[in-house]
C-alpha cells in the first residue's frame, strides 16, 4: 500500500477539479485575450467568474485578485512589486526568520540592493509561549520612521504553527506599515478572510488544496487603503498591468473549484483530519520510544494545523529514516520541498532551538482529505519498524 504523508509540499488533484479542469483543456482552448471571437469571450468569462468564486472565499471583490504561477510568484510580485515603487527612498521590510524561502530570498535580495531587513526570533520549543510564534512585543519593538513593510506566513509549512496575524496586523496598520500574508499552507485548514486578517496583500497556490500545480494568485487590496505595486513581467498588460502572460484558463477554472471545494468541506473534514493526525502521534509516541513533538500543542486548532505532525525521534538520523520508509511506499519528508536538496538541517526547526542533531532527527507528516484510518495505522507501523530497524545498527 503506497501512502502519501506529505501533504504540505503538495496534495492530490482532487477528481471533482480535474472533472471541471478538462474541457477548457480541450474543446474551449481560447485564450482570454481575444474577445473578438467566441472561444476567446467564452474562456474570458470563464476567468472572469472564478475570480469573482475565490474573491467571495477569502472576503475580496473580484478586482483584488491578480493571477499568478503559484505562491512563490505571488509573494516575488508583492515584495518585489512593493519595493519598486520605493524607488531610491529604500525602507525597512519586517519578516520572520521561520518563513519560507518565497519570501525569506527575495527579502535577502532587496537587502543586497540597499533595503535594511528585521528577520524576528520566534518563540522557542522550551520556553514559554507557543513555540514558533513572533511576539507582537518584538514586532513593535523592531518598527521603525520607514519601516514599510511586514510579511508574515499565516500557517507554518513546517511545524503548522498558526501565527496571530490580525493582532500583528492591527498594530502594523495603526503605525502606516502594509501587511503580506503569506496564505499558501492556509487553505482547506482554517478559514481564510483577507479582512479578519488585516492583510493588504496574501498569496495563494493552487496545488496546495487539491488544486493544480503552476497556478496561483495574489491579493491586492484595493479597498479602504489602496495598494499599488509594480509587476515584474511585463508583455500583454495582462490583469491590469500587474501580471503580463496568457492566462492559465484550465489551471484558473480549476483552483476555483478547489477553493469552493475546500471551504465547502472544513466543517467535516477538519474534526476528521484532527482525528486521524492524533491517532498517528497517539499510535507513534506508543510503539517508539524517545519520539517527540516539534512545535505548538496539538490540542488548540487555533494554534496549529490540524493536518501538521512534525516529531523528533533521538538516536536517528532523519534522511535515513525517509530512505528507509521510502522503500516501504511511505512518503514522508524532513521539511520544506523547496529546501529538500539543501543538506542543512531545517532552518524552521534550528529558529525553534533545536540543535543540528535533534533537527536531523526530524520528520514532517501532513495529513489530507484523502488520507484514511487504515492509512495511518500502516503509516505508523512503517515508521515504528524503520526506527527499530536503524536503532538495532
Amino acid at each position: 500500500m503506497a501512502i502519501y504523508l506529505d501533504n504540505h509540499a503538495t496534495t492530490r488533484l482532487d477528481p471533482r477539479v480535474l472533472e471541471v479542469m478538462l474541457p477548457w483543456l480541450s474543446e474551449h482552448y481560447g485564450n482570454a485575450g481575444s474577445v473578438t471571437h467566441g472561444m476567446g469571450r467564452d474562456a474570458r468569462t470563464a476567468v472572469e467568474q472564478a475570480r469573482e468564486t475565490i474573491a467571495s472565499a477569502i472576503g475580496a471583490t473580484a478586482r483584488e485578485i491578480v493571477f499568478t504561477s503559484g505562491a512563490t510568484e505571488s509573494i516575488n510580485l508583492a515584495l518585489l512589486g512593493l519595493a519598486a515603487r520605493r524607488g531610491a527612498a529604500r525602507g525597512h521590510l519586517i519578516t520572520a526568520t521561520t518563513e519560507h524561502h518565497a519570501v525569506l530570498d527575495p527579502i535577502e535580495h532587496l537587502e543586497r540592493t540597499g533595503f535594511v531587513v528585521t528577520r524576528l526570533p520566534v518563540v522557542p520549543q522550551r520556553g514559554g509561549g507557543v513555540p514558533g510564534r513572533i511576539r507582537r512585543e518584538d514586532f513593535e519593538a523592531a518598527i521603525r520612521p520607514d519601516t514599510f513593510l511586514l510579511s508574515l506566513m499565516l500557517a507554518n509549512n513546517e511545524i503548522g504553527v498558526i501565527q496571530d496575524v490580525a493582532a500583528i496586523a492591527a498594530a502594523a496598520r495603526d503605525r502606516g506599515i502594509l501587511v503580506h500574508v503569506d496564505c499558501a499552507q492556509a487553505v482547506g485548514r482554517m478559514r481564510v478572510d483577507v479582512d479578519a486578517l488585516g492583510a493588504d496583500l496574501a498569496s495563494f497556490s493552487a496545488h496546495k488544496f487539491h488544486g493544480p500545480k503552476g497556478v496561483g494568485c495574489l491579493f491586492v487590496r484595493r479597498r479602504e487603503r489602496v495598494v499599488r505595486i509594480d509587476p515584474l513581467v511585463f508583455g500583454g498588460g495582462q490583469e491590469r498591468g500587474m501580471r503580463s502572460g496568457t492566462l492559465d484558463v484550465p489551471g484558473i477554472v480549476a483552483m476555483a473549484t478547489a477553493f469552493r471545494l475546500a471551504n465547502d468541506g472544513l466543517a467535516e473534514e477538519l474534526p476528521r483530519i484532527r482525528g486521524l493526525r492524533d491517532r498517528l502521534w497517539r499510535l507513534l509516541s506508543e510503539a517508539v520510544p524517545g519520539v517527540a513533538l516539534n512545535g505548538p500543542p496539538l490540542d488548540d486548532p487555533a494554534v496549529r494545523l490540524v493536518n501538521n505532525l512534525n516529531l523528533q525521534v533521538s538516536g536517528v538520523d532523519g534522511q535515513s529514516l525517509l530512505a528507509t520508509l521510502s522503500e516501504t511506499d511511505l512518503a514522508l519528508s524532513s521539511g520544506s520541498a523547496c529546501s529538500s536538496e539543501n543538506p542543512r538541517p531545517s532552518h524552521v526547526l534550528l529558529a525553534l532551538g533545536l540543535d543540528e542533531d535533534e533537527a536531523r532527527a526530524s520528520l514532517r507528516c501532513g495529513l489530507s482529505r484523502f488520507t484514511t484510518a487504515a492509512e495511518i495505522d500502516v503509516a505508523a507501523a512503517r515508521i515504528a519498524a524503520g526506527v527499530v530497524a536503524l536503532r538495532s545498527l
